[in-house]
């Protein structure tokens, strides 16, 4: 596995009180960012920009976001391989090349859904030939999950998930992505990168590789905004609750309210904002009007 934080140095401008700046070089660290290509059988399927770490979980992640497998009896096993080498023709291991292999008798990925570039690490779909092939139909329907969540868990939910990002505290520059368990308010499992589509797939992958999908009776929360794409990988997980500190884009508020997934924006404090299905989110108090 690549670094995932590395140190640099940067010159630090402060000032006091009286206006006087001062300068200091000191050594920083920065999250890693590195391309990681993602094969299924030796093909090339997608390149994505992520932080090195829990590839395997990212890649199964990505392929169920992708509507290529929805269960993990679907995923056999995933190797790094060698990377396209050197002029002089080496294929050291870079650990940025990931080749999947899924169960026997799985369908391969069709070529509509192959990215012909980069999956930059703020954008999860912008490889799509078209925006009609990105409502990918899920495997589950998430509209009959019967959960329920406190509103004073799902408010609790960011500060749990900021309180437990390692990589975060060094670099201020990861997104996270934490399932938590909606009855009980356990966390289940957290990811970050620098990537929020990939910190999903990589909590959708940890689902994957531990036989745990369809994900019911799970609230997903996120660190930063509620992006189409994240509802999109919600649903397809059979995730019935995605919960984001930040708002939500006009497109996954349509996504979620047409999906039955319950949307929360704006999670932080002691005030949330509803935007799809809010009968899940209970409260002690009558709900206002």
């Amino acid at each position: 596995m690549g670094r995932i934080t590395v140190r640099r140095p940067v010159v630090r401008v402060s000032f006091d009180a009286d206006g006087a700046a001062t300068t200091r070089r000191r050594p920083d660290h920065l999250a890693v960012e590195e391309p990681l290509e993602i094969r299924v059988g030796g093909d090339p399927l997608a390149v994505t920009m992520r932080t090195p770490g829990h590839d395997i979980e990212l890649a199964a992640g990505f392929l169920v976001s992708e509507g290529v497998i929805s269960r993990g009896e679907e995923y056999r096993s995933a190797i790094h391989c060698g990377g396209p080498g050197t002029p002089g023709g080496s294929t050291e291991n870079t650990y940025n090349v990931l080749d999947v292999a899924l169960a026997p008798g799985v369908a391969p990925p069709s070529p509509d859904i192959a990215r012909s570039f980069y999956t930059t690490s703020s954008c999860g779909v912008c490889g799509k030939a078209s925006i009609d092939a990105v409502e990918t139909v899920s495997s589950y329907d998430v509209s009959t999950d019967a959960a329920t969540v406190a509103a004073g868990d799902l408010l609790a939910f960011p500060d749990r998930l900021r309180e437990q990002q390692a990589v975060f505290e060094k670099t201020g520059g990861l997104h996270a992505a934490a399932l938590f368990d909606a009855a009980s308010g356990e966390m289940l499992v957290l990811r970050e990168d620098v990537g929020r589509h990939n910190a999903v797939d990589k909590v959708v992958g940890w689902a994957v590789l531990d036989g745990r999908l369809p994900l019911v009776g799970t609230v997903l929360q996120v660190s930063g905004r509620a992006s189409f794409e994240l509802v999109q990988k919600a649903v397809m997980a059979g995730i019935p609750i995605l919960s984001a500190v930040s708002a939500p884009s006009s497109l996954a508020v349509e996504l979620a309210d047409a999906s039955g997934l319950t949307l929360a924006g704006f999670v932080r404090g002691t005030s949330l904002n509803l935007y799809a299905h809010p009968g899940r989110v209970t409260t002690s108090a009558a709900a206002a009007d």
